[in-house]
């Protein structure tokens, strides 16, 4: 038995999008929302939608495996100081641990790869990306 067509693809588009608040980081983050495209919670992989209300911050993690971004509008500005804007893909390598802020605010679609998701930071532990 063959599946439909429409049970093969999923079509999101970002302007018409339902976001929800984001919870993947161990608690639930109203200043972040996000749109599940095709990430598996259980497997820790997949692309997902993310916005950052203006001022929002990420909660400090590690990447199990690569996580990779597209900045759709907007910026982030990173642990670093490094900031990212508008057009920029970013790619963070599996070990690296950091958080994030958004000043202005940010649309961005998110894939992560290669790993089993984030770890969330427990308090002390080192941010490598600097």
């Amino acid at each position: 038995m063959t599946e439909s067509v429409e049970k093969l693809r999923t079509i999101v588009n970002v302007h018409e999008a339902n976001f929800k608040p984001y919870g993947l980081q161990g608690r639930e983050q109203t200043e972040l929302t996000w749109v599940n495209i095709s990430y598996d919670v259980d497997k820790g992989q997949g692309s997902f939608l993310i916005r950052f209300e203006p001022g929002a911050k990420s909660i400090a993690h590690e990447h199990t495996g690569y996580e990779e971004f597209l900045i759709l509008e907007g910026n982030i500005i990173d642990s670093d100081g490094t900031e990212y804007k508008t057009g920029d893909f970013v790619s963070l390598k599996p070990g690296s641990r950091h958080e994030s802020h958004s000043p202005d605010g940010l649309l961005a679609i998110v894939t992560l790869r290669g790993g089993t998701g984030n770890r969330t930071l427990e308090p002390g532990e080192e941010i490598n990306i600097r």
